[in-house]
């Protein structure tokens, strides 16, 4: 809209009321009050220089003759899936930031992991997009930001989150170590809350050194120079039936943790988070009656021995075969570790199954 229309406009709109302004002058031969008021009304006005319609005229201006061939686009503002929201950031191939909602009943569910597949995220650009190959041999994992664990209750959700746009390069013992353990605890949570709700993301810090400055260093993997973050964040709230009672802030540096450390080592401020990251997590939330999440939960991990005795529920879970079976349930001998009323039920359960299966299966080939 040019300066020459806006004035053209108004110059219009200021010889509409002045007929109108004879009209009723000339029409009602005796003045009144009311036509005294319309006088006053109908008087031209010059709009000053520093008025807040030319000012916006003149931005558009500025911009049309700035950006005359269009805005240079970073992406699109975020991506929605079925289970979770994120943004991406196209430079970096990896997102900024995923959010998810947990609650009792879609962490729970027959969505099957071995029904999913990474591959590159078809609602991003292609050109942005990192590729499966740029992992192969890198000697970083493909590491979920919104875990296929809490996408259960489906398998199109779980499937989404195997796009790359929801993955970050991710140290192989972070990934199946501390941060496993942390992602089942934010599952825990929709046991003792109505809603949890999670955002996650990866953040690049510098490195602290003696006598020197501060220098963010990180490498890049595969032919598309996929960025490898120096840490790993999240950003947990908790709510009872609709309110927020407890929020909790945590970065996880991205290397090997082991079993001696403790969440609340990683625990941060939020503003700090939202500071290193440039993003304002939750802006529509009122934090003063919201109390620190390790106040009001223990945010406890899962010990070493509690931690394996789930990896081997997980893999007693998966067995197809007997073979399968018997050597995931050997491990808790090896490890000397006692298996608790729900693993001896659920190994029962499943010797019947596959049993049953095999029989069945030594049926067919005999009918053949």
């Amino acid at each position: 809209m040019s300066t020459t229309f806006i004035r053209g406009f108004a110059s219009g709109t200021f010889a509409s009321m002045a007929c109108v302004y004879v009209y009723n002058t000339r029409v009602f031969k005796t003045p009144s009050s009311d036509n005294r008021r319309l006088d006053e009304e109908l008087k031209p006005r010059i709009l000053p220089a520093d008025h807040p319609m030319l000012e916006d005229v003149n931005k558009l201006e500025t911009q049309r003759r700035i950006l005359k061939y269009g805005i240079p686009d970073r992406g699109q503002e975020y991506y929605i899936y079925d289970n979770h929201v994120l943004a991406y950031d196209q430079a970096k191939k990896i997102p900024i930031w995923v959010a998810e909602h947990l609650n009792a009943q879609n962490v729970k569910g027959s969505a099957n992991r071995k029904h999913s597949k990474f591959k590159p995220d078809p609602s991003v650009n292609g050109r942005f997009n990192a590729e499966n190959d740029d992992y192969f041999k890198s000697g970083w994992s493909r590491g979920h930001m919104s875990p296929a664990g809490n996408h259960k209750f489906n398998q199109e959700a779980m499937n989404a989150s195997f796009f790359l746009s929801n993955v970050v390069p991710q140290n192989f013992e972070n990934n199946s170590g501390f941060w496993n353990r942390f992602e089942i605890y934010c599952r825990n949570l929709t046991k003792k809350f109505t809603d949890v709700r999670v955002i996650t993301g990866p953040v690049f810090l510098p490195d602290l050194e003696e006598d020197g400055p501060a220098i963010v260093k990180y490498p890049v993997i595969g032919k598309g120079q996929v960025a490898v973050p120096t840490h790993l964040y999240k950003v947990v709230l908790a709510e009872l039936d609709g309110k927020p009672i407890a929020l909790g802030a945590f970065v996880v540096p991205n290397k090997p943790i082991g079993f001696d450390k403790k969440l609340t080592d990683f625990i941060v401020p939020l503003e700090t988070l939202e500071e290193k990251t440039g993003v304002e997590f939750l802006p529509k939330l009122n934090l003063s009656n919201v109390k620190p999440l390790c106040q009001v939960d223990s945010c406890h991990l899962k010990t070493k021995d509690e931690f394996e005795l789930h990896i081997i529920t997980r893999q007693l879970n998966r067995a197809e075969n007997l073979d399968q079976l018997y050597k995931a349930y050997s491990k808790l001998e090896k490890k000397n570790l006692k298996p608790d009323q729900y693993m001896i039920e659920l190994f029962t359960k499943k010797e019947m199954e596959l049993k049953e299966k095999q029989l069945l299966g030594e049926r067919e080939k005999k009918e053949l």
